[in-house]
C-alpha cells in the first residue's frame, strides 16, 4: 500500500514537471517571469529582510509562475476545442491572462510594502 502511494506521488511529480517543461518551451512569458524571479530572489537575499518577508516575496514569485501555467492550460483547452474566433474563447484567454497580471500586481504590492517598510525603518 505504501509503495503504491509512493509510485502515485512520483508519477504526479513527473506529470507536473512535464507540464512545467511544456510551458517553458511554448510560452516565452514563463521565461520572462523566471528571469524576473531570479532578479527578485537576488534582491530578496541582498536586502536586510526578515525570513518571513523573504519567504513571502519568494512565494509570490512562484505563485506568478503557477498562474502562468494555469493560463497556458486555459489557452490549450480553448485552442483544442476549436480555432474559430468566438467571443467566449477570447474572454477565457483574456481572463487567464488577467489572472497572471492580477497575481503579479499582488506580488508588486508586497514588494512595495516591504520596500516602504525598509525605507521608513
Amino acid at each position: 500500500m505504501l509503495m503504491q502511494q509512493i509510485r502515485r506521488v512520483r508519477q504526479r511529480a513527473i506529470w507536473s514537471w512535464e507540464g512545467v517543461v511544456h510551458v517553458y518551451r511554448t510560452e516565452g512569458s514563463l521565461s520572462q517571469w523566471l528571469v524576473a524571479n531570479a532578479a527578485f530572489a537576488v534582491l530578496a537575499f541582498a536586502l536586510p529582510l526578515s525570513a518571513s518577508e523573504r519567504g513571502f516575496l519568494l512565494m509570490g514569485g512562484i505563485i506568478v509562475l503557477a498562474a502562468e501555467c494555469m493560463n497556458t492550460a486555459i489557452e490549450r483547452v480553448v485552442d483544442d476545442i476549436g480555432t474559430d474566433r468566438r467571443a467566449a474563447a477570447k474572454q477565457a484567454k483574456d481572463c487567464g491572462s488577467a489572472a497572471v497580471a492580477v497575481t503579479a500586481m499582488g506580488v508588486g504590492v508586497g514588494w512595495l510594502c516591504v520596500i516602504v517598510g525598509l525605507i521608513w525603518a
